[in-house]
């Protein structure tokens, strides 16, 4: 029996729930689960249909992107989750997904504004946009800097991973994370969903202003606060 059989289970299920939740067509994605005490990760192989996909098929990698078990070639951004989970040490599991809404936005260069309260139950703030990396940085090793290019900017606008658990990559798509991988695939469709409702309000009314921020807090403390009292 592998060593690796909790984790690769953990990653083929929250890849699995990517196309059943409408966040990828084809092979537009991936999940990855990490097993903190080894130091290693389950991850999606590369350009495998999900319908082909079996846990057995997850592949195990280590935090400087170098396969450790494993038959198949792991997912392109590979060395984008290693990055993470390096320098995060409080995250469990990660998702990136092209899903149209949230990558919409991306291309747009523009962080999703919070206009209500579907959002602020979620996070504080608009949901972050990484500027374009430098050239440079493009022709030398890009996924490695695209982990880089997220953890900059959430300092940039001094904001913690552990808060804000999302991020649009500017030009190119979101990315998400959690305490487990199951709670990153949750993210990544929050993620959809908000980029959708602020599309559609700023049709709706192109002069909108994001929410104040007593109802901001509010929303958000009553679900995630000292004194919560959303939910069982």
């Amino acid at each position: 029996m592998s060593n690796y059989e909790e984790i690769r289970a953990e990653a083929y299920k929250a890849n699995m729930l990517l196309p059943k939740l409408g966040l990828v067509l084809f092979t537009f994605g991936n999940a990855s689960a990490v097993d903190r005490e080894k130091r290693v990760f389950a991850i999606k192989p590369s350009g495998v249909p999900y319908e082909d996909l079996t846990p057995e098929k997850m592949v195990i990698v280590d935090f400087d992107g170098n396969t450790v078990d494993g038959d198949l070639r792991p997912s392109s951004d590979t060395k984008t989750h290693a990055v993470l989970y390096k320098h995060w040490e409080n995250i469990g599991g990660i998702v990136h997904t092209h899903s149209t809404y949230g990558t919409a936005w991306a291309q747009s260069l523009k962080p999703i504004p919070i206009y209500g309260t579907t959002h602020a139950d979620h996070t504080t703030t608009a949901i972050p946009c990484a500027p374009p990396m430098s050239d440079e940085k493009i022709r030398g090793n890009y996924e490695y800097e695209t982990g880089y290019q997220i953890i900059e900017h959430l300092n940039d606008l001094v904001l913690s991973y552990t808060e804000v658990e999302m991020i649009l990559v500017g030009n190119h798509a979101p990315f998400t994370w959690g305490k487990t991988a199951e709670k990153a695939v949750y993210n990544s469709a929050v993620v959809e969903q908000l980029a959708q409702m602020a599309f559609l309000t700023e049709q709706i009314n192109p002069q909108v202003l994001p929410m104040k921020d007593a109802l901001i807090k509010k929303h958000f403390d009553r679900k995630h606060g000292v004194d919560s009292y959303y939910g069982q």
